[in-house]
């Protein structure tokens, strides 16, 4: 069993990609970087047009900064991989959801399962729904750039 400590913070990311062409199989690279900056991934997944982290976040480093550097790192990397991918980038914002140890394992479930979810639902509409059976305000203009 994972030994979770209770200086960590889990957090569900969501990060979407403006070409809608994230390699999944390039999946260990946002934990290479989450790693080095103190926050290991519990499990990475998604699709084309998102991807999902589960992490512990660092105590030393604000979420907003280790987000920006996995957003950064993997960028960088992927348009190094084809020339298919040199117009590669994420979208300018993110989604960042705390996991009580409790829901840990839905979460899990839940990210394994993504592209199942996703023949039914998309990316938007799961974010609205998500938000609001959350209450969590926003404004639509400021979440699809």
């Amino acid at each position: 069993m994972q030994e979770f400590h209770s200086s960590h913070i889990q957090y569900q990311g969501t990060k979407a990609t403006a070409y809608r062409r994230y390699p999944r199989r390039n999946a260990w690279l946002p934990g290479r970087v989450l790693r080095n900056w103190d926050s290991p991934s519990i499990i990475i997944g998604g699709v084309e047009d998102h991807v999902l982290i589960l992490f512990l976040v660092s105590k030393n480093h604000a979420l907003a900064e280790i987000v920006e550097e996995v957003k950064s790192g993997s960028s960088k990397w992927i348009k190094t991989k084809s020339t298919k991918l040199i117009n590669f980038y994420w979208k300018n914002g993110y989604g960042a959801f705390s996991v009580s140890q409790s829901n840990v394992k839905s979460v899990r479930q839940y990210i394994q399962k993504q592209k199942e979810h996703h023949d039914n639902v998309s990316y938007q509409d799961e974010f609205r729904n998500f938000v609001k059976r959350h209450d969590v305000n926003y404004e639509e203009r400021y979440v699809w750039d």
